[in-house]
């Protein structure tokens, strides 16, 4: 396998994973939001701050595969 078709794989694991991770924030989120109404603005800011976190860190993870093509 070439560096260029190792780089496209690793970009898209990236992209998978990232996705996973998202989908877990929100069903939790939501779960938590659920059992606790009273705290709904709170969860939803720390869900939006990790959210912004993981897909900076998904993004440049992107950017350094497809850089070694």
């Amino acid at each position: 396998m070439e560096i260029s078709g190792i780089a496209a794989l690793g970009a898209g694991l990236v992209a998978i994973g990232a996705g996973l991770g998202l989908g877990k924030i929100g069903s939790s989120a939501m779960d938590a939001m659920a059992r606790q109404p009273e705290a709904i603005s709170k969860i939803q800011t720390a869900m939006i701050i990790i959210g912004a976190l993981v897909e900076g860190v998904s993004l440049f993870a992107v950017v350094v595969c497809l850089l070694a093509i």
